[in-house]
């Protein structure tokens, strides 16, 4: 989840952050680096070779899910063993969201269980072709984030809000990234008028977010050993490597994929270094009158 919507006059997907240029965006999959449309093979081989995969998502777009999906099992079609990662989950829920991996218990039974309605509460449909992926192949799922209370606390007090014992999830709050502020304002149209302060303790809680889940990723990770986590997130905590890649990078892991997917229409331009593959969903039809 983002604090905000970017405003219409701020475009955070054209900024000089990472590889420099543009590349223009197909219906489908995208290689930034070079503008090519690219097979869920491809990108199920490159994830494949990586410890971490993050597909930025917006929450509401269910082509977005899907895409998601297909992700996930590109990477496991590979034969490498795969573990999901969510945004969705806080971290103190991971046992409620285990049994699901069984392939034993319904959506519904799920749903219930892993207090999907108070943990999210967006549209559970949008999210079920990611389930029903995890469900066939029995993947292990690891829930990532931090309390939304920690987050509002930083955001209300600042990045010395957090106790000794929330530290333990969230070890360091580091607000000196310049590229990550410099997205993070974009999507915020540019410093909004509030009082002084505020916008430092909005980004610190943004920085927060990114930090624990990234914590929880490490952690999770630290015994699965041969296998790659596919980390499902808001778009904002994947774009440009500047949210929980940046984080895990500090914690010393190196080894990712960025696949972002957007909101925006075949034809499009963004910069190079939003990610390594970009997706965009095919123009709908409206069926025929």
């Amino acid at each position: 989840m983002f604090f905000a919507v970017a405003l219409a006059d701020v475009d955070p997907w054209n900024l000089a952050i990472g590889a420099p240029g543009q590349v223009t965006v197909r219906a489908g999959y995208t290689r930034a680096s070079d503008g090519a449309g690219v097979s869920l093979a491809e990108i199920g081989k490159a994830g494949a070779a990586c410890r971490y995969v993050l597909v930025g998502e917006s929450h509401p777009d269910a082509e977005h899910h899907r895409a998601q999906a297909a992700i996930i099992e590109a990477v496991a079609a590979t034969g490498r063993d795969v573990v999901v990662g969510f945004e969705m989950f806080t971290r103190d829920n991971q046992k409620n969201i285990d049994p699901f991996t069984t392939g034993r218990i319904s959506d519904a039974e799920f749903q219930q269980t892993a207090n999907w309605k108070t943990q999210w509460g967006y549209d559970y449909n949008l999210y079920k072709p990611v389930f029903d992926v995890i469900r066939a192949r029995h993947l292990r799922m690891a829930a990532l984030n931090v309390p939304r209370d920690w987050v509002r606390q930083v955001g209300r007090k600042g990045p010395d809000a957090l106790t000794a014992d929330q530290r333990t999830w969230v070890p360091g709050i580091d607000t000196k990234n310049a590229d990550h502020r410099a997205y993070f304002t974009a999507m915020m149209g540019g410093h909004p008028d509030m009082p002084p302060g505020q916008f430092e303790n909005m980004y610190a809680a943004q920085v927060t977010w990114d930090t624990g889940m990234a914590k929880s990723a490490k952690d999770f990770m630290s015994w699965r050993g041969n296998s790659t986590m596919v980390i499902l997130a808001g778009s904002g905590h994947v774009a440009y490597g500047q949210g929980i890649a940046y984080r895990l990078a500090q914690m010393g892991e190196t080894s990712r994929l960025l696949v972002v997917c957007l909101d925006k229409k075949p034809g499009d331009k963004v910069s190079k270094g939003v990610g390594e593959y970009l997706f965009v969903a095919p123009p709908h039809e409206d069926p025929a009158p």
